[in-house]
């Protein structure tokens, strides 16, 4: 039916099968119990995730390849017209492909000179696979340490850089990022258990596009000190002591926590609002905050429009700390806190009563992020770097 121009979807109907499984057909793929055959031999076992090489099994190198890939016929031609002293021109329009494709053909796959097509077949089909196990599909010291780390809700990109860190002579603990992902994310390459692929910052265990984040509606718009009277030292991080605030909310805005982080050492300090976040909540809380750090330590506070900074002139006046305000629409003028509070969202869900939290919750949780290597950092930690600030004052 295909041959005849039947539509794919309609001859899967006619014949009873899903259309996925014609469309494997259409391209010579045949499935072995858990694993798929592919036309050029491979062999994908989908419960391991290893790749395995058929070479004897030339009975699909005739099956449907894409038109850009030589077929077994196409080269016994090139065979018969090169050793007949045809051309690569004449050979490349009996076969209507370019001649660079003929010539880059003989060179690539002919031994001694001699192009033979069933070699130069078994040798293109064993170059396109990679028959290579995950490094995380077997129990061992790296995959047990990936686990541990991931318990400890670390980010695989932030596992990757500390264990080459923590072994630096030993090459069996290195792995990346996306080694990581695939073992939690991909079926085929598997590896780490659910239960630590939950871990996850973002609680998924499949992977998801990247959305643009919502903005945020809600606004302040009293006198106010805008981000663009801002001094410069305060927008490249060179000197440490200024903060950037906001709050996270739980359902109904009946509770929330302060957040504020240090720019330079992108340290973390939280604040309990179990009943509420008016302006005068918000500003009793923050007070004793920033009190609580040396004077050196106390350069500016950056937040949002959000009402609940109403009360920033009092704020002012109790810690000396200026505030500024980012423009409408614009959360990347505070990019550190907002990806903390998305750090933070880890521990405390959308949807989750903060209120349920204690104050000592909060400190546990913030001495969880500081004690997080940070590639921004050179994978150091905000507790190292604030540690340094305070020994060299």
């Amino acid at each position: 039916m295909r041959a005849a121009g039947v539509r794919r979807r309609d001859a899967a109907a006619q014949v009873g099968v899903h259309e996925r499984t014609a469309e494997d057909w259409d391209q010579g793929i045949r499935q072995i119990g858990h694993s798929r055959l592919r036309p050029d031999g491979r062999l994908i076992v989908y419960k391991t995730g290893v790749t395995i090489i058929k070479p004897p099994l030339l009975a699909a190198v005739d099956a449907q390849l894409h038109p850009r890939f030589l077929t077994v016929t196409e080269r016994e031609t090139i065979a018969d017209m090169h050793r007949a002293g045809h051309s690569l021109r004449a050979i490349g329009r009996a076969l209507g492909r370019p001649a660079s494709t003929v010539k880059r053909e003989i060179d690539t796959r002919a031994v001694d000179g001699v192009y033979r097509p069933h070699r130069a077949q078994r040798a293109w089909a064993e170059s396109r696979a990679r028959p290579k196990a995950s490094k995380l599909a077997a129990d061992g010291p790296l995959r047990r340490y990936v686990e541990d780390r991931l318990r400890e809700r670390w980010s695989p990109e932030q596992i990757s850089h500390t264990a080459a860190i923590e072994f630096p002579d030993d090459e069996s603990m290195r792995v990346s990022p996306e080694t990581i992902y695939q073992a939690i994310y991909v079926q085929a390459r598997g590896g780490l258990r659910r239960q630590v692929a939950v871990a996850l910052r973002t609680g998924r265990t499949r992977r998801k596009p990247h959305r643009s984040p919502e903005q945020r509606t809600r606004r302040f718009f009293d006198e106010m000190v805008m981000i663009s009277e801002r001094p410069p030292e305060v927008e490249d991080r060179a000197i440490p002591g200024h903060w950037e605030g906001d709050l996270i909310v739980g359902p109904r805005s009946e509770s929330a926590i302060v957040t504020l982080v240090e720019r330079s050492t992108r340290y973390v300090m939280l604040g309990h609002l179990p009943g509420g976040h008016t302006a005068g909540e918000v500003r009793d809380v923050l007070v004793p905050l920033i009190q609580a750090l040396p004077e050196h330590l106390r350069g500016s506070l950056t937040w949002d429009q959000g009402c609940e900074m109403a009360a920033h002139k009092q704020f002012t006046v109790a810690t000396g700390v200026p505030v500024y305000f980012c423009d409408p629409h614009s959360p990347w003028q505070r990019g550190s806190n907002e990806n903390t509070n998305g750090l933070l969202r880890q521990y405390f869900p959308k949807g989750t009563d903060l209120s349920a939290h204690s104050p000592a919750d909060l400190e546990h949780v913030a001495q969880q992020l500081n004690g997080r290597p940070r590639k921004t950092l050179g994978w150091r930690t905000p507790a190292e770097r604030l540690r340094d600030l305070l020994m060299a004052a």
